[in-house]
């Protein structure tokens, strides 16, 4: 089993804090997510500054597309986004044609499915048929304010995913002591946001997320 890659989710309200944590955490880190939250409000230049400046990362656009699918990758992918998310609640149409514009491009460029919200084990077979291969497990902003926490249906529904074949991201509100929760799932990535980049030592808190994913899928 591969180890799991670390995501930096950058849901700053400006370039400028993202940036900020950047410098910071680029080198500690495998992905770069220029957070919805970012991309409300700097737009895609987030996006195209990122890329810019760390080539060699993955760079996630979690723009959650709804629809207008194909114009919307075609602007992701464009200002050097890897990937980009569409959100689950959209027409199977929308995660088709974003599909399309991830093909006609060279390079491994790929369309991620956010589990935010209401969806069905149905609409997940229809995005396996569609070719979808990568889905992002959220437990929301809003529901870890509530005191939601990770449940066990939530990790039979992420081995459910798993054994359907997808590659799974794992976000939410993720702090280290939530790692172990999920040893033995295949996870691709985990995304950390706060509590890596609002840490004492930031650089440290990622090489503790890593050093123990390691510990856990080694």
């Amino acid at each position: 089993m591969a180890l799991p890659m670390l995501q930096l989710a950058l849901d700053n309200k400006t370039l400028a804090d993202a940036l900020q944590a950047t410098r910071i955490l680029a080198n500690e880190v495998d992905v770069l997510e220029a957070g919805t939250i970012l991309v409300c409000a700097e737009g895609m230049q987030a996006v195209r500054c990122l890329k810019a400046l760390y080539p060699n990362r993955i760079v996630l656009a979690d723009i959650k597309a709804a629809d207008a699918g194909s114009i919307l990758a075609n602007m992701c992918f464009s200002n050097g986004a890897d990937w980009m998310t569409v959100i689950c609640c959209a027409p199977i149409a929308t995660v088709e044609t974003a599909m399309a514009e991830a093909r006609k491009r060279s390079g491994d460029l790929d369309v991620q499915i956010e589990l935010t919200g209401s969806w069905t084990w149905e609409e997940a077979d229809a995005w396996r048929k569609a070719g979808v291969k990568q889905v992002v497990y959220h437990r929301g902003r809003d529901a870890q304010a509530a005191g939601q926490s990770w449940s066990e249906d939530d990790l039979a529904k992420i081995r459910r995913l798993a054994d359907m074949g997808f590659e799974l991201s794992i976000t939410g509100g993720l702090v280290i002591e939530d790692l172990p929760l999920f040893k033995g799932i295949p996870v691709k990535v985990f995304i950390a946001g706060r509590s890596i980049r609002d840490a004492q030592d930031p650089a440290g808190a990622a090489r503790a997320f890593k050093a123990r994913i390691a510990e856990l899928w080694g």
